[in-house]
């Protein structure tokens, strides 16, 4: 499995602004995946899809004015200040 770095941007002009967030975080929760309580937008996701097969499906719960990456994690290519929770989901998965 391969964990990726997940990190959106959606645009907070819309009028359904929350439920437009609250439907992306609830497709996020579908995979198994692990966020920092002090990183709001970010998400680490584990799964046999490809980068594009989860941006592709993750788009579908945006639209033309929200961003988005998907960025795989390298054993030993990866540095950062997390909670330690986090690095502990990260490390059992690489």
């Amino acid at each position: 499995m391969a964990i990726y770095l997940v990190t959106w941007d959606l645009n907070r002009e819309k009028l359904n602004y929350a439920a437009a967030r609250a439907r992306l975080v609830g497709r996020l929760d579908g995979y198994d995946s692990v966020k920092d309580p002090g990183l709001d937008s970010v998400r680490w996701v584990s799964t046999n899809w490809t980068a594009d097969q989860v941006s592709s499906d993750l788009r579908g719960y945006m639209d033309g004015n929200d961003k988005l990456i998907v960025t795989k994690l390298n054993r030993g290519e990866h540095q950062g200040w997390l909670a330690k929770t986090v690095w502990d989901w990260i490390n059992a998965r690489l």
